[in-house]
């Protein structure tokens, strides 16, 4: 079985990423350096908080070289929440350059004229997905709804990267893929069984 890395550089819900692991009986460790970083087959990137935040810390992690020559090697890399906004270009809620793994900007909700959704969008939302032979959603049988909370949300520059597709005031990407690279706006974590299905997937055939 494949070793998966999950990403501990002071940002995430790392020990609840791991607890669903092992409950779909994927093995997984918790890594905190380059060296642990590259030893393993395949990557979970989490995060929440703010996209600057999330960025200083992992490029102070000493992760983040490590975590480039992942990518450009081959290896599946799953981003979630804030590690999934990292993937792409910047975002509107700070000044750093993103990962730039895949070409999108976040964005924050744009609900001015829909008074009664609030921001965060927090909670449970039922998902569309674009493109269902990729393996990360193989077996669904039914619409799948994942747990959310997050104020931005990905804009991408190619619509072949959009994997998902969520509604709350309008049509937002809530999952994307590029190549080894995956990324969930929601939390897999705390989604039940369809998160539990999605983190054995991305373990077991991504």
């Amino acid at each position: 079985m494949r070793l998966i890395g999950i990403l501990d550089y002071g940002i995430g819900n790392v020990g609840s990423i791991r607890n669903m692991l092992k409950k779909a009986g994927c093995e997984s460790s918790i890594v905190y350096d380059a060296a642990a970083l590259a030893a393993c087959d395949k990557l979970i990137l989490p995060g929440v908080g703010a996209f600057d935040e999330g960025m200083d810390r992992l490029d102070k992690s000493g992760m983040r070289q490590a975590l480039d020559t992942a990518v450009t090697t081959g290896k599946p890399v799953l981003g979630i929440c804030l590690g999934m906004q990292m993937l792409g270009l910047s975002s509107e809620e700070g000044k750093c350059e993103g990962l730039g793994y895949i070409p999108f900007r976040n964005i924050r909700f744009r609900l001015q004229d829909q008074p009664g959704l609030k921001v965060p969008h927090m909670g449970w939302n039922y998902v569309t997905i674009k493109h269902e032979p990729d393996p990360i959603v193989r077996g669904v049988s039914e619409p799948p709804r994942y747990y959310f909370v997050h104020s931005y949300h990905a804009q991408c520059d190619n619509q072949a990267d959009v994997l998902m597709l969520c509604e709350y005031g309008y049509s937002f990407v809530a999952a994307v893929r590029h190549g080894n690279v995956w990324g969930t706006q929601f939390h897999p974590e705390k989604s039940h069984r369809f998160g539990m299905s999605l983190l054995k997937n991305f373990a077991e055939v991504c």
